[in-house]
């Protein structure tokens, strides 16, 4: 089981994100006034803090937020995580993994820095199944598709 570590969010894409500590996912939209909520598969982002020690090992000062990702987790390999997986997060939000990794189509402030960046590798988009709100200490849990 893990836990999230900074809800995140930015008014432009293309930015880093804001840690705001709390926040309310919006069923079939994403985090609500974020730029990249939508109808989409893309709706809410997420990066493993774990992710983001790597950069910081490279010397890079960055943090929950600095990747674009509304929420920065720990505690849960995201990665591992087949598309369509479900994870629960806090007491009422279900989502489903609707795409691991992304495409990075310019290179972004951080690779120029490090010639590296994780998000494109690492970070994972859900589609927000059931909304709620979501906070810093929140738990994520992986649904088994057999408990359903």
């Amino acid at each position: 089981m893990g836990r999230i570590v900074a809800v995140c969010v930015s008014a432009n894409k293309g930015e880093r994100k804001k840690n705001i500590g709390r926040g309310m996912l919006i069923a079939n939209h994403g985090l609500e006034g974020d730029a990249h909520a939508g109808p989409w598969h893309r709706q809410v982002s997420l990066l493993a803090m774990e992710s983001i020690a790597k950069m910081q090992a490279k010397g890079l000062k960055v943090g929950p937020g600095d990747f674009a990702e509304n929420l920065t987790t720990e505690g849960i390999d995201l990665v591992s995580l087949p598309v369509g997986t479900k994870l629960k997060i806090g007491d009422r939000v279900l989502t489903e993994v609707t795409q691991i990794g992304k495409e990075c189509h310019s290179r972004c402030a951080i690779y120029r820095q490090a010639g590296d960046c994780v998000m494109p590798r690492e970070g994972i988009f859900v589609a927000v199944l059931e909304g709620g709100p979501v906070q810093v200490g929140d738990r994520i849990e992986v649904i088994d598709p057999g408990t359903e």
